[in-house]
């Protein structure tokens, strides 16, 4: 899963070191603000959320924003409850973890530089906290509509770009061969090596098989297996691919090499993905996600016992 945004801006703006103020005095630090579902929010709360999103925006945000925030991670908290997503210390401890490896510094030192600047490291395992399991909700009970269909992202890219994109394809593994014919050799050599690429031809009926006889075969060697799609494949090698029984040899060619070719490990149908259709792919599924769980969460909201103690 991807670093959310908000998070991401916190690990730059601590790297930057901003200073922010102190700790609110112990008189006004437990005043209940607002209750929610039976859970209270203190200014103490306010004050810290209010610290952190400065960290994260370097803007101080309204006190308003701060407290509907707030607001929002109870309700999403107390959803996950009732469906069972609840993650345990360890699982935040453990993304807290996460956080601090990918700004290079230890935990130890994330939490120093969160206290230097007035900032508890409860104050931000307890955001991610309500950010893994709003996350985990959302895909999970609305998996089925945040798909993307992809004709959909075909049709999208074609409107943007005015290519038309084909959708269906097909995925060949192989294992690319090689019979080693030294520069120089004579025609009567050379011969004798197609000949023998002919022979290991009727003898190879898998790739376990070409494995094992390329592998223990002098002056012969067999490659890793590479796996490409439709769209990356000329089209004579495509033909050459179809034609091919799955687990036998293609054709020898003689090349700079040597003499090569391949071993046809798998050929299946799959849909042709390029880096542009994963841009519009990507974009498609955040718009879903975002209009999803802005709905389920002003649902949750309406439906949750609020009341406001003193603004």
């Amino acid at each position: 899963m991807t670093t959310p945004l908000p998070v991401f801006r916190l690990l730059l703006a601590i790297s930057a070191g901003l200073i922010l103020t102190g700790l609110p005095s112990p008189s006004r630090a437990q005043n209940i603000v607002v209750m929610v579902n039976g859970d209270p929010i203190t200014d103490f709360d306010i004050d810290q959320r209010a610290k952190l999103d400065q960290l994260t925006t370097q803007k101080t945000p309204p006190r308003q924003e701060v407290i509907k925030e707030l607001i929002d991670d109870k309700v999403k908290l107390k959803e996950g409850k009732k469906f069972g997503v609840d993650p345990g210390v360890s699982d935040v401890n453990q993304s807290y973890e996460g956080m601090a490896q990918r700004m290079r510094i230890s935990p130890e030192q994330l939490t120093k530089s969160l206290e230097s600047k007035g900032v508890r490291p409860e104050t931000l395992k307890g955001r991610m906290k309500a950010e893994m399991v709003w996350t985990s909700l959302v895909r999970g009970r609305f998996k089925e509509k945040l798909l993307v269909g992809e004709r959909d992202v075909a049709q999208a890219v074609q409107a943007q770009t005015g290519d038309k994109l084909q959708i269906e394809g097909t995925e060949y593994k192989m294992q690319p061969i090689v019979l080693i014919v030294p520069r120089g050799s004579s025609a009567a050599f050379l011969e004798t090596r197609k000949k023998e690429a002919e022979t290991y031809r009727s003898r190879v009926a898998s790739c376990e098989e070409a494995n094992s006889l390329f592998r223990s075969t002098p002056n012969a060697t067999i490659r890793d297996s590479v796996t490409k799609t439709t769209a990356e494949l000329p089209e004579a090698l495509r033909k050459v691919l179809d034609d091919t029984p799955i687990g036998h040899l293609t054709a020898p060619e003689l090349t700079k090499n040597g003499i090569e070719m391949v071993v046809l490990c798998a050929r299946k149908p799959t849909m042709i993905d390029t880096p542009k259709k994963r841009e519009v792919r990507e974009k498609m599924y955040q718009e879903k996600y975002e209009k999803t769980q802005k709905a389920y969460l002003d649902d949750l909201r309406k439906a949750a016992m609020i009341e406001y103690r003193n603004r």
